[in-house]
């Protein structure tokens, strides 16, 4: 499974991803307005995750009368470790730095 670069949009889609539950899935636009971000950049991440296998996606299968049936997003178990690994150690290299470079 290969890494991906994690830019502040990439961020906020992968924080969405994780936030989600059963109750309340991952769906295309509600990850544009979770993560802050519009369409044009949030789906092109949703497919470098898909290809890389990070996460998988189904179409809504009940009824959703008045609009498209929406199509659900989920992290794979590799993809949610993976995930969670990325984000910390990007979390512990913004603060290691940050915090290397101080004097007190």
């Amino acid at each position: 499974m290969a890494n991906i670069r994690l830019t502040k949009p990439t961020i906020a889609v992968l924080e969405t991803l994780l936030a989600a539950t059963d109750d309340s899935p991952a769906w295309g636009l509600s990850i544009c307005r979770d993560a802050d971000l519009g369409p044009g950049t949030v789906y092109p991440i949703l497919d470098r995750l898909a290809e890389r296998g990070w996460i998988t996606s189904h179409e809504e299968t009940g009824p959703h009368p008045g609009r498209p049936a929406r199509r659900y997003y989920e992290l794979t178990g590799a993809g949610r470790q993976q995930s969670m690994q990325a984000l910390e150690a990007r979390k512990a290299r913004r603060f290691g730095l940050g915090l290397a470079g101080r004097t007190t």
